[in-house]
């Protein structure tokens, strides 16, 4: 049986975790299983103090280019798998220069450069290592790197050429599970290609899946693995059936909300960085996130862009409303602002 926190508890929560409290797994379990709207704001209260005792005001951007929607992989939940008959694109190097001209003096943090498995980097990993540093010339910022499980060797290349950040999302850590999503892939090599990115002193994203069939034990099972990698990064994301997928008829009846989930993040993991992603309610839902302590906005577009997103809920309207402008100008509303280029480069220990 779970044990209820009261009131008062989640009060004292967010000075407790600036105090240095660690969260137990009974502790977790609480708070995941907080329902009414008292309970669930004074969880948002807390991890927002803990975010603003750290980050101020501060909010870090992130620059979403996907450049290739190719995939070698049979994700069950993902719109992009190799079974699905979608139109896709892949950018030439020349598209990629063209688009980090358009971002120069925009105000981003860092350049996410995300793609499937794309077999034709898979293939020549040298192609993808070249595009890393077609980004670096041009743009001279901090560049994540997203690219499934690529091999040792080429994400030691990639560093050397101005990667800093590698994103590599577990889901779940919750086995039998695991299975089902990652249909046909490796756990223990994804887990290994980000240990080895640490040592090689990237810094690391690790993400969760959520409203997939995850309950409370599988969701606090999932958060102790992601807490092993010692990430830079976390993030949870909601599962949004896509069309064409194994999982498009699937209704989660969770209350394991993105939010909540979020906000648990942010006491778990107090100086890291926790995404509020535009991919599935845009800005209105990047205020929600960061109001539940997340504090770097992801998934902003290039302006005019039709390029991809990871769900895309914006997909085939004609206003998008992911550009960094719209972003910033919602931010001023909240009373917070784009952080110095310099905080970034201090979180990323450069």
């Amino acid at each position: 049986m779970i044990q209820k926190m009261a009131i008062e508890e989640l009060d004292r929560l967010g000075e407790e975790i600036i105090g240095g409290l660690r969260l137990s797994d009974d502790n977790l379990r609480a708070l995941l299983s907080l329902e009414s709207e008292e309970e669930v704001q004074k969880l948002y209260d807390a991890a927002r103090k803990v975010r603003d005792h750290h980050f101020g005001n501060r909010v870090f951007l992130n620059c979403f280019i996907y450049f290739s929607t190719y995939c070698k992989n049979r994700c069950a939940f993902c719109y992009y798998n190799c079974k699905n008959d979608i139109e896709r694109y892949r950018l030439t190097r020349e598209e990629i220069r063209e688009t980090c001209k358009v971002l120069k003096g925009a105000g981003f943090h860092m350049i996410d450069l995300t793609m499937g498995e794309d077999p034709y980097y898979y293939d020549d990993p040298d192609r993808f290592v070249e595009l890393v540093r077609t980004v670096k010339e041009e743009l001279g910022l901090p560049i994540m790197i997203s690219p499934g499980v690529m091999d040792n060797a080429t994400l030691l290349k990639a560093r050397e050429k101005g990667a800093n950040f590698f994103a590599l999302y577990q889901e779940t850590y919750d086995r039998d599970l695991y299975e089902k999503l990652r249909v046909g892939q490796s756990f223990e090599g994804r887990v290994s290609a980000r240990r080895f990115a640490k040592e090689q002193g990237y810094c690391i994203e690790d993400g969760l899946l959520t409203g997939i069939g995850n309950d409370i034990e599988s969701t606090v099972k999932s958060l102790r693995g992601m807490e092993a990698n010692n990430p830079d990064m976390v993030r949870v994301m909601t599962f949004l059936p896509q069309e064409g997928t194994p999982l498009e008829g699937y209704q989660e009846k969770s209350k394991l909300s993105e939010l909540k989930i979020i906000a648990v993040l942010r006491l778990m993991f107090p100086k890291c960085l926790i995404p509020a992603s535009l991919d599935l309610e845009g800005i209105d839902g990047m205020v929600h996130r960061l109001n539940a302590g997340a504090n770097i906005v992801t998934s902003i577009l290039p302006p005019d862009s039709q390029l991809e997103g990871v769900a895309n809920y914006d997909r085939g309207l004609e206003e998008r409303d992911r550009d960094i402008k719209s972003v910033i100008k919602r931010l001023e509303i909240m009373g917070m602002e784009p952080a110095p280029q310099a905080d970034f480069e201090r979180v990323l220990g450069c």
